[in-house]
């Protein structure tokens, strides 16, 4: 056996949990699946396309078993969902829980995936109050169904809930829920079972309300002023962690802080109707493709920092029988072909780990003077807040350039601070576009400068590389 105290067994541990750590921390990337389309391709090739991406959860709005048999052994995480009108019989009778799982998970688990199941869809916000009194009951009998199929614990029940289900959520510190009396007990429900709180934020939505340019480059995760929450003084950088935060004050106003906040649908459409404020290719790419690279920096939000929600895309394809504006047709990443819709950076081909360093101690980047040269590089400014730089740092990286030496096992990537990644990442951004000076500016948070920041095995492009 090797001895764990020799450099060789460390190296190796930490070339290892470099790896690791690199093949799980996209976990907590997921896409919808819906089925209201007549085009859409085979399950089998739906399986394999989702193996040559970063996705590793797909969420179903119903239990089709083909699409469940087809993701048997791909390690796929799968939700499914019992319908809202499921709901009634579920809550009435204990059989009737008892055959949904035996019919939708025992054929498949464990060979397939299920991690969650979904008891109705936006029921809360819906006028129907006998629906809604028997919500709980309805995801009390399927947990109970699953505990005696000796599945407790391994697959969890929750209920999909609009934002709309908030009172309250500007500012995000305000957050409050409706129907608290009736919240308060699927609350405590999650709680005791160890469930999610699922939710479907849409920053489109909100920049419908407020089409101002602000609002847009808010919501789709570019650089902006950002908007102070007067309840704690907080500056939030994009529409998309003020929502999840409103989301957890509301749960922290209740006394359910610690229940987990999953993001079930969140998404951005490529096309609509002329009519339509927002949707656009460009729209869709930035928001997708930056709310992708927000959580590959694992900043999470000002409320809940250091990890990335579960986030589930809307959608994986297009459904062409959606009712509805142009925009309801056209949430698709792929098409019926195949074929990417625009790209998001979720090509593994395109997101592997650069090869690890030697490991050594991180070391504070260094300015050696400067070369005798004019050429420069973008710098942040001293001074701007990490929720500043956070916002540079997710653009810069959505805009294309190779930001893997700042993920784990890169070249760059310690030390692992925000600053530090977005001082990479800017300048990056710099030197692999025209370079004129408006390229490293970030909203004034950017300087070009004449001192080389390389440092270690480091290498910052720019001056005479």
């Amino acid at each position: 056996m090797a001895n764990s105290n020799s450099p060789l067994f460390l190296f190796v541990s930490l070339l290892l949990f470099q790896v690791l750590h690199f093949s799980s921390s996209q976990s907590f990337i997921g896409v919808n699946y819906g089925q209201v389309a007549d085009n859409l391709p085979p399950p089998a090739a739906t399986a394999k396309l989702l193996q040559s991406t970063s996705i590793q959860k797909l969420r179903l709005y119903g239990a089709d078993p083909a699409i469940i048999k087809a993701l048997a052994n791909t390690g796929v995480g799968i939700v499914i969902g019992a319908s809202s009108g499921d709901i009634p019989a579920l809550a009435s009778d204990p059989n009737a829980a008892t055959q949904w799982i035996n019919s939708n998970v025992l054929p498949f688990y464990p060979a397939s995936k299920i991690i969650l199941i979904t008891v109705g869809n936006e029921v809360m916000i819906s006028n129907d109050q006998n629906l809604i009194s028997q919500l709980l009951p309805a995801m009390a009998n399927m947990q109970n169904a699953l505990n005696a199929a000796s599945l407790g614990g391994k697959i969890k029940v929750s209920t999909v809930h609009a934002m709309s289900v908030l009172a309250q959520s500007d500012p995000p510190s305000s957050g409050s829920f409706i129907r608290q009396d009736t919240m308060r007990g699927i609350l405590q429900f999650l709680k005791d079972h160890g469930s999610p709180f699922t939710i479907n934020p849409y920053p489109f939505f909100a920049y419908q309300s407020d089409p101002r340019p602000e609002t847009l480059a808010f919501c789709l995760f570019q650089p902006n002023a950002g908007r102070v929450d007067s309840g704690t003084g907080i500056k939030y950088m994009n529409m998309f962690d003020a929502q999840v935060d409103a989301v957890h004050s509301a749960l922290n106003a209740m006394g359910f802080k610690d229940v987990e906040i999953v993001v079930a649908e969140t998404g951005w459409p490529y096309r609509g109707d002329p009519n339509e404020v927002g949707p656009s290719v460009e729209n869709a790419k930035a928001y997708n493709g930056n709310l992708i690279a927000h959580l590959r920096s694992m900043a999470g939000t000002p409320l809940m920092p250091g990890k990335s929600v579960d986030t589930y895309i809307f959608a994986l394809y297009d459904e062409d029988l959606k009712p509805g504006p142009t925009s309801e047709r056209s949430f698709g990443l792929f098409k019926p072909d195949l074929s990417a819709a625009y790209d998001v950076g979720i090509s593994k081909s395109s997101q592997t780990p650069s090869t690890p360093v030697t490991p050594s101690t991180p070391k504070t980047p260094t300015t050696p003077s400067p070369k005798p040269t004019a050429a420069g590089w973008c710098m942040p400014k001293a001074g701007i807040s990490d929720a500043q730089l956070q916002a540079s740092l997710d653009y810069a990286c959505s805009q294309g350039i190779d930001c893997s030496p700042i993920q784990p096992g890169g070249a760059c990537f310690e030390p692992n601070t925000v600053v530090s990644h977005a001082a990479f990442a800017m300048n990056l951004y710099y030197q692999t576009s025209a370079k004129n000076p408006w390229n490293c500016d970030f909203s004034k948070t950017a300087t070009l400068t004449s001192q080389n920041p390389s440092y270690n095995g480091c290498v910052y492009p720019g001056g005479g590389t």
